[in-house]
């Protein structure tokens, strides 16, 4: 239930934001505004965000609102999976993060794993693309895609960055404490499929 009242305050604000971009109607745009609020009000009470918090987010967004790009790239060593800490929660994700414009999701891939562990890479294919609406993700602020690139390890030795507080390969059947906002169990059951197999996922 949770999970369906947050997709709908998800599609009240995409309305509200579109609306505000293309209405010149001001009492229009008053409705809209409120349709926002209600948006707001309803995202804050399925969510561990602060209304303000989810305000400023959803204030901050214009145009015609589409589901925002997460790239997460799986990076192999003797068959264990390379993990980064999060310093944000202190739990375990693939390195990864927003897609950059300008940039291709393969360029965004290199740099993210480079900045968050110090390791080249050079990137193989696409894995999977996923829906956060789906694959047990926890109630998130902003509906998201997720692309899921493999690369390949070429050099470098591993350390933390601004936004992590290491970086470590695991083995797969045996991960630590996952960040589910970033990628949840449910993920590395796909992902570990799809190892075995020459075509990508999207759903």
């Amino acid at each position: 239930m949770e999970r369906e009242i947050l997709k709908i305050s998800r599609r009240i604000q995409a309305i509200a934001q579109t609306g505000l971009h293309y209405s010149e109607n001001g009492f229009d745009q008053q409705r809209y505004e409120e349709l926002r609020e209600l948006s707001v009000q309803l995202a804050a009470q399925i969510t561990d965000a602060e209304p303000d918090k989810i305000r400023n987010l959803f204030i901050g967004e214009t145009g015609f609102q589409t589901p925002k790009v997460d790239i997460r790239v799986v990076v192999l060593n003797d068959d264990k999976i390379l993990l980064v800490r999060e310093r944000s929660d202190g739990r375990w994700s693939m390195p990864g993060g927003f897609a950059d414009v300008n940039s291709s999701p393969s360029e965004v891939a290199v740099k993210e794993v480079l900045e968050e562990t110090g390791l080249s890479v050079k990137v193989k294919r696409l894995l999977a693309v996923v829906d956060t609406n789906r694959h047990s993700f926890p109630p998130l602020e902003f509906h998201f895609y997720k692309i899921i690139i493999l690369c390949k390890l070429i050099s470098g030795e591993l350390h933390g960055s601004h936004e992590t507080i290491e970086a470590e390969f695991f083995d797969l059947n045996n991960l630590p404490e996952l960040s589910v906002k970033r990628n949840t169990p449910e993920l590395f059951t796909l992902i570990r499929e799809q190892l075995s197999k020459t075509d990508s996922y999207i759903d």
